[in-house]
């Protein structure tokens, strides 16, 4: 029987992920930042620790994709 896991939400995590970095300096494919785009901007950033959580972050979902609700906020948000 596959039975699925149990996927927990854990506070705590401290990363930083900011879909801004010019992609002659990664070595990996990067979708840009919709509100960024909408914009005309590289200001808005995902998740920066110790800084903010972006209001259309929505999270991670593996491997290493940003989920993104803009242009409507995420409704879990913390103001």
């Amino acid at each position: 029987m596959n039975k699925k896991p149990e996927i927990r939400s854990l506070d705590g995590a401290n990363m930083d992920i900011d879909l801004v970095t010019p992609q002659d300096k990664i070595g990996w494919t990067q979708d840009p930042c919709p509100w960024n785009e909408a914009d005309g901007t590289m200001e808005h950033r995902c998740a920066v620790k110790n800084v903010s959580i972006c209001p259309y972050f929505c999270g991670i979902k593996f491997t290493d994709n940003v989920l993104c609700c803009y242009p409507t906020e995420n409704p879990y948000h913390k103001a």
